[in-house]
């Protein structure tokens, strides 16, 4: 009564493979260029930023303002208050500030 279905082979053609794989060779371009790309232009700004740090300069810490007192390899003194020093890896460093913020802010 009920008859048997056979799957037939199927054919191969070069088009259609390619015109079928273009949807999400164009998602990994977008993904690319819309997320990949910024995070490593940022990370690259911020490593520079870090690397350029001198004795002087004014910073955000985690949130935390001060000024650059210390240097080390890996590690940054910053004055968050007169005679107060807090030692935190460079990585922590946020944000450099224009010269003449934390004495603004310390009023």
């Amino acid at each position: 009564m009920i008859s048997n279905a056979y799957a037939q082979a199927a054919q191969p053609s070069g088009g259609d493979a390619l015109i079928s794989m273009l949807p999400i060779i164009v998602m990994f371009g977008l993904l690319y260029f819309l997320m990949i790309r910024p995070q490593m232009k940022k990370a690259k700004e911020h490593k520079q930023m870090i690397d350029a740090l001198q004795k002087g300069d004014e910073v955000v810490v985690m949130g935390v303002i001060g000024k650059v007192v210390k240097l080390g390899d890996g590690y940054v003194g910053v004055e968050v208050a007169d005679g107060t020093v807090m030692h935190f890896q460079r990585q922590a460093v946020t944000t450099l500030l224009p010269k003449g913020t934390v004495h603004d802010v310390m009023k």
